[in-house]
This record gives structure tokens, sequence and C-alpha cells, in this order.
């Protein structure tokens, strides 16, 4: 089975050596992208110093775009599962295998790399938000998904072309609900994250809450309505 592993990254010239040092040492037998968003920082530089296998964008297109322009590339390819995985270093590549084996076992679809599979969310202001998107892809598919924001996945064939024939989709927890609402099958398998070492996340508290609140709507009101597939 082809694997292609979409890192997208945007200033993280601290952080992607890392990232890809890790995808070489513990997920050797998969291909990878670094799909550089425009970065304002030296990220390009970094990648074209280490020779590693990149598309660099001429504009800050955003994460969701540069999503879609991974899973052309891999269908273009002709790559069978797709991982997402972020260039910030929160990631780790020994679990990759893990999301692969589910979709190669024909178990699912799409594998989410959770925290919380046989592990208790943490109760916390910042698990809140995570808690209440579980609850909102509950009301509105009857499937629990207990790490709903979770950047780690694994695609096969099947979700790769529902990103590419609806341009909407973005990796993130409302395109669970389309793809569960098209009766794609999701299953989370047990991932351990880590704090990213350099840099900061674009989300900072206002981001957070206007984030979740979008998801929140989108959640009920916009995927919740996706027509199924006959």
């Amino acid at each position: 089975m082809k694997v292609l592993v979409i890192v997208p990254a945007y200033n993280e010239s601290l952080n992607i050596e890392k990232t890809i040092k890790d995808l070489k040492n513990n997920a050797k037998e998969y291909d990878y992208i670094v799909i550089n968003d425009c970065s304002k920082d030296n990220t390009k530089e970094v990648c074209e110093k280490n020779n590693f296998n990149m598309i660099s964008l001429p504009i800050n297109y955003g994460l969701t775009s540069g999503i879609q322009i991974g899973m052309k590339y891999a269908n273009r390819n002709g790559y069978d599962v797709v991982v997402q995985f972020d260039g910030d270093g929160q990631h780790k590549a020994k679990y990759i295998k893990n999301l692969v084996n589910e979709i190669e076992q024909e178990n699912c679809n799409i594998a989410i790399g959770s925290r919380f599979v046989t592990k208790k969310r943490p109760k916390s202001m910042r698990m809140l938000g995570s808690w209440i998107l579980s609850v909102a892809i509950k009301m509105t598919t009857l499937k629990t998904i207990k790490d709903p924001t979770s950047g780690m996945r694994a695609y096969d064939k099947k979700s790769i072309k529902e990103f590419i024939r609806n341009k909407s989709l973005t990796p993130e927890p409302d395109t669970m609900v389309y793809m569960l609402k098209k009766k794609l099958l999701l299953k989370e398998v047990q991932v351990e994250m880590q704090d990213r070492e350099f840099g900061e996340s674009y989300l900072n508290p206002i981001r957070s809450i206007e984030y979740m609140v979008n998801m929140f709507f989108s959640i009920l009101f916009i995927r919740a309505i996706t027509r199924k597939n006959k």
C-alpha cells in the first residue's frame, strides 16, 4: 500500500527539521511531502538545505488549501493512503503505522490519532471546547469522536476523493461529520502527542473561542445536512 505523509508548514523553521527527521527515523517506509505555505521565516530555506521533499506555495493560502493541494498531489501520484501530520513537532511518527494498519485491514476509511481512546480527557478549560465539539458531533451523527480536534489523521482513497471533489472540506472536526454523513467509517487509534518545542500556535485565546464557535455551528447547521451517498 502506497502511503504519503502530508506535512503542512507555516513558519516552522525551528521545528520542521526535527519533524522530518522523526518521519525518516520512525516512518521511513512511507513517502512525505512538506507543504510550505509561503512561510515568512526561513522554513523554505531549511527544507531546501536538507533536500526535503517540498511544495512551496507562492502565497499564504492557509491550512485548508495546503491540505487540498497535498490531497491532489497524492491522487495524481497514485497513493492509497494520505496521513496528515503537523509540522510543529507535536505528532509522533511512530504512531503512523498504527493508523495506516487500520485502513489496510479495512477497519475504517479514516483513522484518527486520538489522545483519549484508552486515556481520559483531562478536565480543563482547554479541553472544554474539545468536549463541546464531541457533543455536537454526537448530536448530528450519533457517533462518538473523543478527540475531534486531533490533526493527525489517515485517509483512504475514498476520503481522498471526497476532499478533491468538495473544495469546502477542511482538515477540521466538521469535515469528520461530513465524512460520517457520506457513510465513511471513522476509527480512533490511541496515540500520544507532545507540546511544540518552538514557536506558538496561531490559536491565541480569542482565536480559539472563534474557532470553537465556528466549528460548533458548522457541525450543527452546515455539515449536519450533508446528503448521504446512495
